[in-house]
């Protein structure tokens, strides 16, 4: 029995996914989300993500279940002559395929773009990596520290005086893999006005260094070195966090003229915007620290629900700075379904998961949520879908059988 997906903007399109960690397996969450028919393809041993402690719900990992639902997995030794000739049978059924090897792996595999090519004209490849497919660090290992140290982003992340910190989401690898899902959809787009395949090399480097915009664009033009933003912005003294009276920290965005009266009134200091320090956003910023202290000391009189209540009030933008947990229990997180459930029936399972932030106006096109993959889960089912010969099937589980034994058939 089939389980591809039947709804969709991407019903119709497979993907073949050769990733493993979490910037290829983001970029086809997304697709998979979005209705593609996404076969993960795994080594015998699988990703090794599904060993990725500390947290698990029965033999895989909450790190694993979190990017890989909506897939079939499939478990193929590319070491191997069966499951070279098995991969290159499902290239030629699918319209494209995203792997994060290191660059070359490829290659060495037997599987260049070339080799792909002849087994699919049409086939789009996007290879992401930690530094791209030339250049002086092409072979170097990328980790997604690693890139956000390298980008520049974590100089700029942290208190001022302080060390540099990383960035808590681990946006080197997410935003490599939002960037390779872009770039498929340009490459299948493409083929559709010329029928022509293509290779897209996406590099978790360079996709930090576009992510800088702004600030890089600060130093470039100025010649100054962006520092530690802190608790603020480089530009808006009155864009940043406060702790409150109860410890709660809030943040507040008042950035125009109106929002910095409205915060002075909620606060007592109606004499402020009269202070000839700060009465615009320049002279704010040129006085930035003495504003600073005088705001805080203000905010720490005061408990956050009186002043959040106060702030949106006044039309002055502000928020709690939420914990994981809050965030997660918000109203407007829930009502997006951004919290979602999924199930697999067979082994009495639930979990909940984040869920796809891109919503179609017609819910009835949305596809139904899969539990993420058991290892091998759809090896035999996706081969005989393909057309696979019997004697290569036979060959392929007779070399991953024991490792997918504990999958669903």
């Amino acid at each position: 029995m089939t389980t591809q997906p039947s709804a969709g903007p991407l019903a119709g399109l497979r993907v073949l996914d050769l990733t493993t960690f979490l910037s290829g397996p983001y970029c086809t969450l997304i697709l998979g989300d979005l209705g593609a028919d996404v076969i993960k393809v795994e080594s015998p041993a699988g990703d090794a993500t599904r060993r990725l402690p500390p947290h698990f719900v029965a033999e895989d990992s909450a790190y694993f279940l979190s990017v890989n639902r909506n897939k079939r997995s499939v478990v193929l030794d590319l070491k191997s002559e069966a499951g070279r000739s098995a991969l290159l049978r499902l290239v030629e059924g699918c319209d494209a395929v995203v792997e994060n090897f290191r660059a070359g792996v490829l290659d060495r595999l037997g599987l260049d773009y070339e080799t792909l090519r002849t087994a699919n004209p049409g086939v789009v490849l996007c290879s992401i990596s930690g530094y791209g497919q030339q250049g002086p660090r092409r072979d170097a290992p990328a980790y997604d520290a690693i890139i956000q140290a390298l980008s520049g982003g974590m100089s700029i992340t942290g208190e001022e005086g302080g060390p540099p910190v990383r960035a808590g989401i681990p946006v080197g690898d997410l935003a490599a893999g939002m960037f390779a899902a872009t770039g498929l959809l340009a490459g299948l787009y493409r083929r559709q006005q010329t029928g022509e395949g293509s290779r897209f090399d996406v590099s978790m480097l360079d996709a930090q260094v576009s992510m800088l915009t702004y600030q890089a664009a600060y130093y470039l033009l100025s010649g100054q070195v962006p520092g530690p933003q802190g608790r603020g912005h480089l530009s808006i003294p009155t864009y940043r966090s406060f702790t409150c009276g109860d410890g709660q920290d809030v943040i507040v965005t008042a950035n125009t003229e109106a929002m910095w009266r409205g915060l002075c009134g909620v606060l007592g200091r109606d004499e402020l915007p009269a202070d000839p320090r700060f009465v615009d956003n320049g002279s704010r910023l040129a006085h930035r620290a003495e504003l600073d202290a005088l705001l805080e000391a203000a905010f720490a009189a005061r408990p956050s629900a009186e002043l959040l209540a106060g702030l949106s009030a006044a039309g002055v933008p502000c928020a709690p700075v939420n914990s994981v947990a809050d965030a997660l229990a918000d109203p407007q997180v829930r009502h997006r379904d951004m919290v979602v459930e999924l199930a697999d029936e067979a082994a009495g399972r639930r979990i909940e998961l984040a869920g796809n932030p891109v919503k179609l106006a017609e819910p009835a096109a949305d596809q139904p949520l899969r539990y993420p993959p058991r290892l091998g889960e759809h090896t035999e089912e996706v081969l005989r879908e393909f057309k696979a010969p019997d004697e290569l099937i036979a060959s392929v589980l007779g070399r991953t059988t024991t490792t997918a034994a504990g999958g669903r058939s």
